[in-house]
């Protein structure tokens, strides 16, 4: 009996050994793993990030200026609601750059947050068509806020030259030390979110109102001083203070917000003790953070091509 040559295929094909496309990967092992498959696919995560600044922008006459048009329009609702109407500016020198700065740091978390959390299912077709590290879509986000940041920061900068000063020492190294912990501590979260969300679609509006929450739990549009004089140091202010968002928001303020150091009587602002030692802590428990929701995002993505 002969042996066709379909039948000899379908014998070679049963007979090959499997082949690995996604390591399984325990909770404990397999970061270092990880980090070199995103390496690896650096290029194409280089790749992404430009494709959704572009998207961005596609069609657009104005470009990056829509970059800045969100944050520029906050910054004049906040300042004649809350500065003028409210009075909070009689009691803050230079409450435009207040305001700014704590709107440019806040806008960097809540864009990596907000677009990671749905970027599985935004690039659904890639993840059910080809095998690659599921957390560049994600990174791809993180990248492509931080160029909106980018372009934020040298507005806030120039602003900052016009209409103020920059505080001099030791305390601009509080700005470099605020992104960085914010941005672990943001991709982090980001990470967890967007493997939550391919089996939990609601997850996405969720988040909508957490940083609703977070916005205003965190010293953006009003002075770190108003919530001291309130709780007078009580163990309240301890744990707002133990949001990473508001200690962030306050490192950039200090760093950057000269009239905030420079105020006297009815005007002078109030600090944190030992803020550089908090974000010091901060970042270390954001690394750990990094870590476990990385681990957590491998255990996820196993089924992310079913459930998309």
């Amino acid at each position: 009996m002969s042996t066709s040559a379909a039948d000899l295929r379908a014998l070679a094909i049963e007979e090959t050994p499997f082949q690995t496309v996604s390591q399984k990967q325990g909770f404990f092992r397999g970061s270092g793993r990880s980090i070199a498959d995103v390496w690896a696919h650096r290029e194409l995560l280089g790749l992404l990030v430009r494709r959704e600044i572009k998207a961005r922008y596609k069609d657009s006459s104005l470009g990056l200026v829509w970059s800045l048009a969100r944050p520029l329009i906050q910054l004049l609702i906040y300042y004649f609601a809350i500065g003028q109407v409210l009075g909070a500016a009689r009691n803050t020198p230079d409450f435009a750059i207040f305001v700014f700065t704590g709107l440019t740091i806040w806008g960097l978390f809540s864009e990596i947050v907000s677009s990671s959390t749905g970027s599985i299912i935004g690039n659904g077709g890639l993840v059910k068509k080809v095998y690659l590290p599921r957390e560049i879509f994600p990174l791809s986000s993180v990248g492509g806020a931080l160029f909106n940041f980018g372009v934020q920061l040298v507005v806030l900068v120039i602003a900052i030259l016009v209409l103020s000063h920059f505080p001099i020492g030791v305390t601009l190294l509080l700005a470099p030390l605020s992104i960085v912990m914010l941005v672990v501590f943001a991709t982090a979260v980001g990470l967890v979110l967007s493997a939550v969300n391919v089996y939990l679609r609601d997850t996405q509006h969720f988040v909508e109102i957490a940083l609703l929450v977070l916005f205003w739990a965190s010293p953006i549009v009003y002075p770190f001083t108003f919530v001291h004089n309130a709780l007078h140091g009580n163990w309240i202010e301890q744990l707002y203070l133990a949001n990473p968002v508001t200690i962030a928001v306050i490192g950039m303020q200090k760093a950057l917000w000269a009239g905030g150091l420079e105020g006297a009587g009815a005007t002078a602002q109030v600090w944190p003790s030992q803020l550089g030692l908090r974000l010091v802590i901060m970042l270390g428990i954001s690394l750990i953070l990094l870590w476990l929701s990385q681990r957590a995002f491998a255990r996820l993505q196993g089924n992310f091509a079913q459930e998309i």
